[in-house]
């Protein structure tokens, strides 16, 4: 049994040392410009649109459709970001089509319509109706890939932090039924959200339905991806995140060997889930990513540690628990506060790049109300920090007199509550394009 956590763990190392050289994705493929242009009257009737973009394609990431859905064929021009669509001949001079292009790196779709019109007006097609017509992904696929996200971010900051609070701050909650609960939730959590993913992943870049999601196609679809290698390897560490948390439970906390299995699962989780963002955007990408793996990895620690000490060790009020696991998790969480606050203003230059795109743009919004929402939290975490200063020492003296302790577990639920909206932003923010 020993020589397979070995093996799995070992197996967890060699990953995270391939996905540190992995770049993560890139900005959004957009289109820059076509020939002929959206609203042009050429006098010719043409034979082919030309469509430009600012990043190579694959031509099977691309689609162009009449107005009917009949699909045009493709075929990439003198460079691999120029695409070709042969045209047919409409009886009324009028060309319509819609078209997506699906973003190899990061999977997000983008799409829009051209329009144009041989020689002089004729009746036909209106913009209305060509407008109408352009394809973009289905509200409800957009929906639930932020609520699987919203649910992969949770699931990640509770076995992360739930796990470096257990194994550095309260190693007897590897017995605590609570504990032990938390952290197999979180487990599930993160394994069921990242399949989940997979599939939704597929039924976005491919502007198709809910039903989509459910098809072994589109999962082999999406995996043969880089997006999809990105989620098939978070998968793969969650699958190892089994080995850490069944020998954690086993009481293998102290073992220098399973801290070293802990801390490559935690850095692959990690990376693997910032590799699918916006943190390479912008001049620095190197330190994007740094800042993204920072940001994270300090959510996770507090948030999973907050959690922890709410539906775990408050519960309880032990006396000895409390005078020896509440500092230590308050001096954790200022450390932790720190490195997010200052990994997202790092966050903040990369992604979004001015004041004027922070203030005008629907991304710059997310990102004021995400920072508001935190702001409110950091107002419940002074509190909570005030009360181990203040009352800590009384409430271990009055061997964790509920009255005592009651102030303390209301701001650490308030904590807890609009972490969850956090969490809700970051995800929007991620599907959301750039405010750049």
């Amino acid at each position: 049994m020993r020589s397979a956590h070995r093996a799995l763990l070992l197996l967890a190392a060699l990953l995270c040392a391939l996905l540190g050289t992995v770049q993560p994705a890139s900005a959004h493929t957009e289109l820059v410009s076509s020939s002929p242009k959206d609203g042009a009257t050429p006098e010719k009737t043409p034979t082919h649109l030309t469509l430009t973009f600012d990043e190579a394609v694959d031509l099977a990431d691309v689609r162009v459709l009449t107005l009917e859905g009949d699909r045009l064929p493709v075929s990439h021009a003198a460079r691999n970001n120029v695409v070709r669509v042969a045209l047919g001949s409409p009886a009324d001079g009028r060309f319509a089509v819609v078209w997506s292009v699906v973003d190899a790196e990061d999977g997000h779709a983008s799409s829009g319509r051209i329009a144009f019109t041989v020689g002089a007006a004729a009746p036909g097609t209106s913009d209305t109706a060509v407008t109408a017509a352009a394809p973009a992904p289905s509200p409800t696929v957009r929906k639930s890939l932020v609520a699987v996200r919203w649910a992969g971010y949770l699931a990640l900051a509770l076995f992360v932090g739930g796990l470096a609070f257990v194994a550095l701050l309260w190693p007897g909650g590897a017995y605590e039924p609570r504990a032990r609960a938390l952290l197999g939730l979180a487990w599930t959590g993160g394994l069921l959200a990242t399949v989940a993913a997979v599939g939704l992943q597929g039924a976005y870049a491919s502007l198709g339905g809910l039903r989509d999601a459910l098809w072994p196609a589109t999962y082999a679809d999406v995996l043969a991806t880089e997006p999809g290698i990105v989620l098939a390897a978070r998968g793969l560490m969650w699958v190892l995140a089994a080995v850490v948390l069944a020998a954690l439970l086993q009481g293998a906390a102290r073992s220098p060997g399973w801290r070293v299995g802990a801390l490559a699962v935690t850095f692959g989780l990690l990376r693997t889930t910032g590799m699918t963002g916006h943190n390479s955007e912008g001049s620095e990408p190197t330190w994007g990513a740094i800042a993204d793996f920072v940001h994270l990895l300090g959510a996770s620690l507090w948030i999973g540690g907050l959690a922890m000490l709410a539906l775990a060790v408050l519960p309880r009020r032990r006396a000895g628990e409390l005078a020896e696991v509440v500092p230590g998790y308050s001096r954790l969480a200022a450390l932790s506060v720190t490195g997010i606050v200052g990994a997202g203003l790092v966050l903040a230059w990369q992604v979004v790049g001015s004041y004027d795109a922070l203030l005008h743009t629907s991304y710059g919004h997310l990102l004021l109300v995400k920072t508001a929402v935190l702001g409110g939290v950091l107002v419940a975490a002074f509190a909570s920090r005030q009360w181990v200063r203040t009352r800590l020492d009384l409430a271990v003296l009055l061997r964790g007199d509920a009255a005592t302790v009651r102030p303390f577990g209301y701001s650490v639920a308030a904590e807890t509550g609009l972490v969850l909206v956090v969490l809700a932003v970051t995800s929007l923010l991620v599907t959301a394009d750039p405010g750049r």
